[in-house]
């Protein structure tokens, strides 16, 4: 390697991976440093030889049900989540949440490098946001808010592009399944606790009529229009879970199974509505999603929002407001991209963070224009997505460490057992021979990489019932990594604007939205690591397999890894409770740290820290970051990821 980078010209002796790369056509002076942008630049050649194929490779059936299912995972909760935002502030509408899922899917679809990744209206920016009124409001010269948070994304849009261009995304590296499951711990009672939200601001308030008769204006909260929202948000749950059971029993035809697992969250919802208009229900009016004016945004206001009207002062206050913004979207984003990316996904393509990062400065900007709210990567949107898009196949043989290794469908040479090989390349280099430490690999892999299993909507052959030798013997064995279901899901928004259909969606009771809330917090809960931690101490030691990798930890210290977990979490959850809430996502930034720096210094042998910890993203993953930060030749780089 030194040989390869050897001196062309005195600046040689920068040790700057970058510059080493690219010596030769430096024509820069030597203070100049060349390594901004190289991560972006780095990102759009590596990914741009896959961009025809992201679209020819989405002539599959696996891509219809994944438009279906990431649609309504999307936008209803997304919808759901800026309730509260539009009616504290009424500068928000429901066109406004739909223009950003579209402008999102559109960006990251059409240009993104990592398409998979499902970005749109979060919970945490809306709790953001409403804090940042909250704040304002309370000033005796409260300036415009939609000016004012404009500058606020203005602001986060620049630090963005400024992230990309220094490659500070390599820290990504760092990120573990601690601070993963933390966060995602974190986001899902924060469904469960919207979805608690939904129902009671559907009870009438005091001075409110408590009658069934509603307004001849707007539908008024009703008691007994709240009690059928109880009930219609416990059937919806009900069933979806129903649905998925019998998608992983050993009923029906395989083909039924997987229609269930495809089309039975969307089937629950349908139908839970509908039920909603059924005979006495239907008289208790129940409250629906409110809706506006087709392609007009609240109040009818301008699309554009004056932002250069703002005072100076003003203007600088934005700017603490902007940090905390590219603080969560930086983690909050980054972590959906690799979750989305995960350990149990046979990918083939090569991941971008740094160029993506750099695209949702983009949509933050234009949000901030448009008066929108801010969209990012969403949890657990953004991992259903590739689960969505899994392609099963029959297990061929076995490797040398027990994990699966699949024949291609299709004949070719490139088969994803080779592809599973060559991932595993970095991890099995850095082990060495050593045979402890390839236990530890097989023990991490073991615990980790069964987070598919306990996904949303998983595929029906993943199902722990039944010996069935067909479905015992299917495995992921490729994903259909395409652009179409991402653009399609962000199309069908746009649709939803058109009149038509936004009376159609003002039929939805939010009822039925909080049952879906109560579904994806309690999957992502049952799926979360700290959660599977906590469920092992009720096991029964005579019915847990001997090879369970948590039994090679004491029990102390399973119970101290949950304990900082937990910590982390509910600092989290405690802080967003209050007008301190703007500070939330330094909290979850630092759990990276906490990590890195704290978590090994506390009474934990590595072979502990092993099982309990791993990487969030595949080897894969993994090892394009760390040779981006190391700087790695990049024909190099090309030549792995082209096998």
């Amino acid at each position: 390697m030194p040989s390869e980078d050897a001196a062309v010209t005195p600046a040689s002796t920068s040790r700057s991976p970058s510059t080493t790369l690219y010596r030769k056509e430096r024509t820069f002076p030597s203070w100049v440093p060349t390594f901004i942008g190289h991560g972006i630049t780095r990102d759009i050649k590596a990914r741009a030889p896959y961009y025809a194929s992201d679209w020819t490779d989405a002539w599959n059936y696996r891509v219809v049900p994944a438009v279906v299912l990431i649609f309504f995972a999307n936008v209803l909760p997304g919808i759901a989540f800026s309730l509260d935002l539009i009616e504290t502030t009424q500068q928000y509408g429901v066109s406004e949440v739909l223009l950003s899922s579209f402008m999102a899917a559109f960006i990251f679809s059409v240009f993104g490098a990592q398409p998979l990744c499902i970005a749109g209206v979060t919970g945490p920016i809306t709790v953001l946001n409403k804090t940042i009124f909250d704040i304002i409001e309370r000033q005796p010269d409260a300036p415009n808010y939609l000016q004012f948070v404009g500058w606020v994304y203005i602001w986060g849009a620049i630090l963005h592009w400024i992230t990309a261009a220094l490659n500070w995304c390599n820290f990504l590296q760092y990120v573990t399944l601690f601070s993963c499951d933390t966060f995602g711990f974190y986001v899902s009672w924060v469904y469960l606790q919207y979805g608690v939200q939904v129902i009671t601001r559907q009870f009438p308030s005091g001075g409110e009529s408590s009658s069934s008769e509603p307004s001849s204006n707007s539908p008024t909260a009703t008691l007994d229009g709240a009690f059928v929202g109880i009930i219609l948000a416990l059937l919806m749950t009900v069933t979806s879970f129903l649905f998925r059971t019998l998608s992983q029993s050993a009923y029906f035809h395989r083909h039924v199974r997987r229609f269930l697992a495809d089309y039975g969250m969307p089937i629950s919802l349908i139908a839970c509505s509908a039920v909603a208009y059924w005979g006495r229900f239907n008289s208790a009016n129940p409250t629906t999603l409110p809706t506006g004016h087709a392609f007009m945004p609240a109040g009818d206001r301008p699309w554009l929002v004056r932002f250069w009207e703002l005072d100076g002062k003003w203007v600088g206050i934005a700017f603490p407001f902007g940090f905390a913004l590219w603080v969560l979207f930086f983690f909050d984003h980054n972590v959906s991209s690799l979750m989305a990316q995960g350990t149990e996904f046979p990918l083939r393509k090569p991941p971008g963070f740094h160029y993506d990062f750099f695209l949702l400065g983009v949509t933050t900007f234009i949000a901030g224009l448009l008066g929108i709210p801010a969209p990012n990567g969403l949890i657990p949107q953004a991992p259903i997505h590739t689960t969505s898009l899994l392609v099963m196949g029959p297990l061929k043989k076995i490797d040398e460490e027990g994990g699966p290794r699949e024949e291609d469908l299709r004949g070719s040479r490139t088969s994803a057992s080779s592809k599973d090989e060559k991932r595993k390349v970095p991890v099995e280099r850095r082990g060495g021979d050593d045979q402890a430490k390839r236990n530890i690999i097989r023990t991490r892999s073991r615990i980790h990489d069964s987070r598919s299993d306990e996904m949303l909507e998983p595929d029906p052959t993943q199902a722990r019932d039944g010996e069935g030798d067909v479905r015992r013997h299917e495995v992921p064995v490729a994903v259909v990594e395409q652009r179409v279901s991402n653009l399609a899901q962000g199309s069908l928004c746009l649709v939803l604007l058109t009149g038509p259909f936004l009376h159609v969606l003002n039929l939805i009771p939010r009822g039925v939205l909080a049952g879906l809330f109560w579904y994806m917090g309690v999957d992502a809960l049952q799926g979360n690591g700290i959660t599977r931690k906590c469920l092992y101490f009720f096991k029964d030691d005579a019915l847990t397999p001997a090879d369970e990798p948590l039994k090679q930890v004491r029990k102390s210290r399973i119970l101290l890894f949950i304990g900082v977990q937990l910590v982390g979490f509910g600092a989290t959850m405690a802080i967003t409770q209050t007008i301190a809430a703007i500070g939330f996502p330094v909290i979850i930034f630092l759990l990276v740290p906490t990590r890195m720096w704290l978590v090994p210094r506390l009474p934990f042998t590595p072979e502990e820290l092993a099982i309990l910890d791993g990487p969030t993203a595949s080897p894969f993953v993994s090892h394009t970051l760390y040779v981006e930060s190391t700087g790695c030749k990049l024909t190099r780089c090309r030549r792995r990821w082209s096998q």
